[in-house]
């Protein structure tokens, strides 16, 4: 552990969205979604706000940052993970595979040890600022690819499994490792 401080974090899946596409909203089951995850997250102690620059994720966590008042960094290392230049209909192999081999890429995408490398740069900041409980939003493809990283037995049916929104705690342990846990039911 990094002195007395334990270094931890929340790790947020934006609520429902209309579309993939970075400027893709919210739903308006997402809005409704987002008005409840700041219910959720209003009695922690959170200090700190991050969002991936995509429209959704930035209104998932608008909510609770204007109740809070908290201002929310964008933090583009946050941003969904590119599986191709173009429309997939193999998408859901693609990201299967990347939990296997963190080397696979479709053609024009980012590899799940890309995406990883860049998530990790933007939580590991998080972790290390001195913040007690920041807050990371992000997207469900590279949120497994985080959790998966920590425990591999999460994969791609930990991806299946994710909602809108989800919410993870990341946590150091006593040996000094990272593990989490969902806090969103």
């Amino acid at each position: 552990m990094s002195g007395n401080r334990v270094r931890r974090l929340l790790l947020v899946r934006h609520c429902q969205a209309s579309g993939q596409l970075p400027d893709d909203t919210l739903t308006e089951t997402g809005f409704s979604q987002a008005e409840a995850l700041a219910d959720f997250l209003s009695g922690r102690r959170i200090d700190a706000a991050v969002s991936s620059a995509f429209k959704r994720a930035r209104q998932t966590i608008e909510p609770f940052a204007a109740s809070t008042g908290l201002t929310v960094r964008v933090d583009t290392r946050l941003n969904e993970r590119k599986l191709s230049d173009g429309p997939l209909d193999n998408w859901r192999e693609v990201i299967r595979a990347s939990f296997d081999d963190l080397d696979t890429r479709a053609p024009g995408g980012e590899s799940g040890r890309e995406a990883l490398e860049r998530a990790w740069a933007c939580l590991n900041e998080l972790l290390d600022s001195g913040y007690s409980l920041p807050i990371a939003v992000t997207h469900g493809n590279l949120m497994s690819l985080v959790l998966s990283s920590l425990d591999p037995s999460f994969g791609y049916k930990g991806w299946e499994s994710l909602s809108n929104p989800d919410v993870y705690l990341l946590q150091e342990t006593e040996d000094g490792r990272l593990a989490f846990e969902r806090l969103w039911k």
